[in-house]
């Protein structure tokens, strides 16, 4: 038998999720309403009461997964092995469904094990896979397939992330390096100088891939330029790969990308006689073109992703389509060419567009990170290249892969939180009136870093307009228990002040956002539909 200790008000679905399985159970509602503030000595107390003649009987006793201490002391305490259940009363059947093979937890909840555990065998899957050298061996010699330095790319691998380094020659070699630093622990898999339209920076070339080829390691580099002499002084100081050859520059560099053997990105164009095809078979047939002239050079095949409502998103992808269906070789998906030029959150955005990357065939996701609202672009797409790996594996939806990019929303709404209708409701009627802490104030911010990992929050402690110390942590709890140790808040309001805004500068460092105390994170998401 299975003892499931609960409060009141997730009782009734705690007991509908326990009916629903096969295994027995019993539910008892402790003596508190919310199941998160039971204890394990108030449950102790509570089984010792009700259960003390009956304990031979229970195999195993599940309490709610939300309370904050382990369950080592009941355990202890009967003699029965003891464990913490789901966060959410509504994930019950699945942990009751799964307790015999599940190798539960005294401190992590149930269903945080089973998403782990995914999260474990999806990630496994995918190094299982990159690390078979005799698939990968086979897979290469099909024609969708080709070799970038020594990272395979191609329809049958997982589709590569490139990020660029947007006008690389203009930046700082200290900003160079951070730059190429970051989208390395973003999870890119190859790294693009981009260079800049209009200009000869061909002499600069060698120094910026001596500078980045310490910091990519043995990921491919590439450069973006249709800049023949560009293009010229990359391959000849060891580039991995050219962004991009035209029907108008090919004719320039062939020979010499062909000599070293260094794969092209090309794409269905005349920029230097100014043409760009616009519709579906016009890009197609130009391609096919450029694609016959370049026989013996292994190419990527560039259709141009187009943004929304420019030329046409909708045509770019025909085009993506059209070709794929006369000719399997790899293709690139600019997915920077939309979502930098589209005011909306780049999550949800690179996970579509990079599901329809794998439906079209695309086995290299190109973005850059130009903007506050693209940061962390490449991120997103190392998860979402490995989401739709995964679900095109499995021949399934990208939905309970193990892997997921959910972000600002939650997969499912809880149940269990209900309000309490036996207590008076108050709203607040005026703010309080302000008065200054005598014990000084804080200049709270976010020092963001190449990863979360680094990243951490100050806050600086001012007496009048002096400075006085610094605290440092990454949980908005270490530092404000850290200030109240040192007694420098007097006042309630300014506790709670100081605890609003410091787990608000924890959620801009966990997201990326741009922290600035006393402003919201966050816009009302009904503001545009408000009725004026």
């Amino acid at each position: 038998m299975i003892l499931i200790i609960t409060g009141h008000l997730a009782y009734p679905l705690v007991k509908e999720m326990a009916d629903k399985s096969k295994k027995e159970t019993v539910v008892h509602i402790a003596e508190t309403q919310v199941a998160a503030f039971l204890t394990p000595t108030q449950i102790i107390k509570e089984i010792h009461e009700y259960f003390e003649d009956r304990l031979d009987d229970i195999d195993l006793i599940l309490v709610p997964g939300l309370i904050r201490k382990d369950t080592f002391l009941i355990a202890e305490e009967f003699g029965i092995p003891c464990y913490k259940a789901s966060t959410d009363a509504a994930d019950l059947a699945m942990v009751l469904d799964l307790v015999d093979d599940l190798e539960l937890s005294q401190s992590t909840p149930a269903d945080k094990l089973i998403i782990e555990e995914k999260k474990k065998q999806a990630l496994q899957f995918i190094e299982d896979f990159e690390n078979d050298i005799e698939k990968r061996d086979e897979l290469l010699k099909k024609e969708n397939n080709i070799l970038v330095r020594n990272l395979p790319v191609g329809e049958d691998f997982p589709m590569r992330v490139l990020s660029e380094i947007a006008s690389a020659p203009i930046l700082s070699k200290e900003d160079l390096i951070k730059k190429a630093e970051f989208f390395v622990a973003s999870g890119s898999d190859m790294i693009d100088i981009g260079m800049i339209a209009g200009e000869d920076r061909s002499d600069e070339i060698p120094d910026l891939i001596d500078t980045l080829r310490p910091i990519v390691g043995d990921r491919p580099l590439s450069i973006d330029t249709l800049n023949p002499k560009e293009i010229e002084a990359a391959v000849n100081h060891g580039i991995d790969m050219v962004l991009s050859l035209d029907n108008g520059n090919y004719h320039e560099i062939l020979p010499l990308l062909k000599e070293k053997n260094v794969p092209a990105v090309i794409l269905p164009t005349n920029f230097s006689e100014g043409f760009v095809p616009h519709t579906p078979a016009d890009r197609v047939a130009s391609m096919q073109k450029l694609v016959e002239a370049c026989d013996g050079l292994e190419v990527v095949c560039d259709l141009i992703l187009d943004p929304v409502n420019s030329a046409s998103l909708v045509d770019s992808i025909i085009a993506f389509h059209d070709f794929h269906e006369v000719d399997k070789k790899p293709m690139f998906f600019g997915i920077g060419n939309v979502i930098e030029l589209m005011d909306t959150d780049s999550v949800g955005a690179n996970a579509v567009l990079a599901g329809i990357a794998m439906e079209l065939g695309a086995s290299i996701l190109f973005t850059p990170e130009e903007s506050g609202k693209t940061h962390g672009s490449v991120r997103e797409l190392a998860i979402a290249s490995k989401m739709m790996f995964l679900a095109k594996n499995r021949q399934s939806i990208p939905k309970d892969l193990g892997v997921d990019l959910l972000v600002f929303k939650d997969k499912k709404k809880r149940f269990d939180l209900k309000q309490d209708d036996n207590v008076p409701i108050i709203k607040q009627e005026a703010p309080i009136k302000f008065v200054r802490d005598k014990a000084g104030s804080f200049k709270i911010r976010v020092e963001h870093a190449i990863s979360v990992k680094d990243s951490y929050i100050v806050a600086t402690h001012f007496k009048k307009t002096k400075p006085t110390i610094s605290f440092e942590g990454k949980r908005a709890s270490e530092i404000y228990e850290e200030i109240i140790e040192k007694g420098l808040v007097t006042r309630l309001d300014h506790a709670a002040y100081l605890g609003k805004e410091l787990q608000k500068a924890e959620i801009a460092m966990l997201t990326g956002k741009e922290y600035v105390q006393d402003f919201d994170l966050f816009k009302d998401p009904e503001e545009f539909i408000k009725k004026q």
